[in-house]
């Protein structure tokens, strides 16, 4: 390789980079959103959580691959510190939701409740308008798409967070069992936590399209 050749732009790659990690989000909050509505298989669990912890290594993979791109790259589509965040902010998703399928087996739950499926749903629909808006990111030509999209995650974690709020207010009220409120408390925290993670990339993607759109 040339010189000249190794200072060519190379944004392409980073595109590439994201999308293959925002894809990797989805596959984690499917598997989490099927982890926890299918909790009553209980061979089913540990597969499940197995394959929650390869997509999250896989996703460090390519946060290392976008880190080292970034160091060895001239020119990149838009700031460096931007690019290091909206990776960083996505590989945050995928560890809480790592950290979630990790609680559940560690706290030894045995039964989840309608509000923890409630919270793992809007986590799946998160992930995956996560994913759209970085498909779309590519051509600021999306901006309108891509603002709207960062709305919905809005929206969304502010559903969860209501979601949250009235579960654990319904589990003070009604659950008699002291350690069964402590656990199921955290993973609604976690499943909670999870959203605003999405709407942090969110953020950061909204504000890549305001300053170049």
């Amino acid at each position: 390789m040339s010189f000249l050749s190794a200072l060519m732009p190379r944004e392409g790659q980073f595109f590439t980079m994201f999308n293959e990690h925002a894809a990797l989000v989805v596959k984690g909050g499917r598997e989490l959103c099927d982890l926890l509505h299918e909790y009553a298989d209980v061979s089913g669990r540990a597969t499940r959580t197995r394959r929650i912890e390869e997509i999250e290594h896989e996703a460090d993979r390519v946060t290392r691959e976008a880190v080292e791109l970034l160091h060895k790259t001239f020119v990149t589509p838009f700031d460096r510190d931007v690019i290091h965040r909206l990776i960083s902010r996505m590989d945050d998703i995928l560890d809480l939701i790592q950290d979630t399928a990790e609680t559940l087996v560690l706290y030894d739950i045995q039964h989840l409740t309608a509000e923890a499926n409630h919270l793992a749903n809007l986590v799946q629909i998160c992930c995956e308008r996560v994913e759209a808006a970085t498909v779309l990111l590519s051509s600021m030509k999306n901006a309108r798409e891509i603002l709207k999209i960062c709305e919905d995650i809005d929206g969304l974690e502010s559903d969860a967070d209501r979601v949250m709020r009235g579960a654990v207010s319904k589990l003070f009220r009604d659950e008699t069992d002291d350690r069964q409120l402590i656990k199921l408390k955290a993973v609604y925290e976690l499943l909670e936590a999870t959203t605003d993670k999405c709407q942090d990339v969110a953020n950061v993607i909204e504000g890549v399209v305001l300053e170049n759109g």
